[in-house]
């Protein structure tokens, strides 16, 4: 874990970074975002101490890193910085293996490790390893500076904005690797961007800051569905939660007060129940509000008994969904199922709420509704 205590930081009198405190969980991969001058750079450099704080301490697993070795510490950190700041005068192999060279490893394992690497990200280590930085393109060289960086296997790493200089399609196919090399690798990596697009596509967690204070830090869902106040929910944009369907879970937008019934409630009482909410079925629960079926309209005309009871004529519930679900998820299944209401569940398998096709229509017309204001709005 990375820790901030009430780290400041001021150039020739100007405050740069107030009083800011934050714990970068392990293994995680945050992103650190706001508009130029808010800080997020110099509070990335003194992770590495390329930067010290004027005021305050930083702390990784336990220990001030002021205590620590510069050099030892910046062994067990990897940095990636724009266009991957290669040696030109080095070939490929030799930028990959300079810090485990220079601590003198196995020259064997270290070849093997760089192989590994190179086939990690796509390119041929035969092909590739013996040319220069100039021969290669823009992504490929920012290939290398993202491998070079764990070469050494690094507890964390850092990355300075290292893809805003690419063109948009390798930018994302290099934002795809790095999601997925950090879910195989599960390094702590501590990622610097201007973009909230590139923010929230790779995020566990975003820190938003501004005038060297943070504003909000926060899982990238959370930031979108409750930005802290009004500049963040500017920054972030209003609309931009349907860019990522993702994080709109079916708990955001199920019916809640759902209209049930336990088994022993007799038919001419589900239907009394049925007319007075204006529904055309009705969940059957048990005490624990764990679902056990449905009695349909249809169901009760059929049954030959007044006092026959929910229990006797319910059907089996085809398709439940759950609480956490994504609306993208809950669309297909709609789609492919072809049914009009869907129960939801939690975890423990209780009923929590109830998806309906009017619901479905009403959350998805909140996007053109919003489209529609932002051009008015402009």
């Amino acid at each position: 874990m990375i820790e901030f205590r009430h780290v400041s930081k001021d150039f020739h009198g100007k405050v740069v970074l107030s009083d800011i405190s934050m714990e970068i969980p392990t293994g995680e991969l945050t992103v650190l975002i706001g508009p130029s001058g808010c800080g997020k750079t110099t509070t990335l450099k003194m992770i590495n101490r390329l930067l010290s704080p004027s005021s305050g301490e930083i702390w990784i697993d336990g220990k001030n890193i002021e205590t620590l070795d510069k050099v030892q510490l910046r062994r067990r950190i990897g940095y990636v910085i724009q266009q991957g700041g290669l040696f030109p005068h080095m070939t490929i192999r030799e930028n990959i293996e300079i810090i485990a060279r220079l601590a003198k490893g196995d020259p064997q394992a270290i070849s093997c490790k760089t192989d590994q690497l190179m086939e990690m990200v796509d390119l041929d280590p035969a092909e590739y390893l013996d040319r220069y930085p100039t021969e290669l393109s823009g992504g490929q060289q920012q290939r290398i500076g993202v491998i070079r960086a764990l070469a050494n296997d690094p507890e964390v790493v850092l990355f300075d904005e290292p893809f805003s200089a690419l063109d948009p399609v390798t930018r994302s196919s290099l934002q795809d690797e790095l999601v997925s090399m950090h879910e195989k690798m599960g390094k702590t990596m501590v990622f610097v961007t201007h973009d909230m697009d590139e923010a929230i596509k790779i995020a566990d967690r975003i820190c938003i800051m501004r005038n060297g204070h943070i504003l909000q830090f926060d899982t990238p869902e959370q930031i979108l569905k409750h930005p802290a106040d009004d500049f963040i929910a500017s920054f972030v944009g209003t609309e931009r939660i349907w860019d990522s369907p993702e994080f709109i879970r079916v708990s955001d937008f199920m019916i809640k007060e759902t209209i049930t019934c336990h088994g022993d409630l007799n038919r001419n009482l589900c239907i009394k129940r049925m007319r007075d909410h204006h529904i055309d079925s009705l969940l059957v629960v048990d005490e624990q509000h764990h679902l056990r079926g449905v009695v349909t309209r249809r169901a009760l005309f059929r049954a030959e008994s007044p006092l026959a009871r929910a229990e006797e004529i319910m059907e089996p519930v085809r398709y439940t969904a759950r609480d956490d679900d994504n609306i993208v998820n809950i669309l297909r299944m709609v789609q492919e199922a072809e049914v009009n209401a869907v129960p939801v569940l939690d975890a423990s398998e209780k009923l929590v709420g109830l998806l309906t096709n009017s619901s479905l229509v009403a959350t998805l017309s909140r996007q053109f509704l919003t489209e529609e204001k932002g051009v008015a709005d402009g």
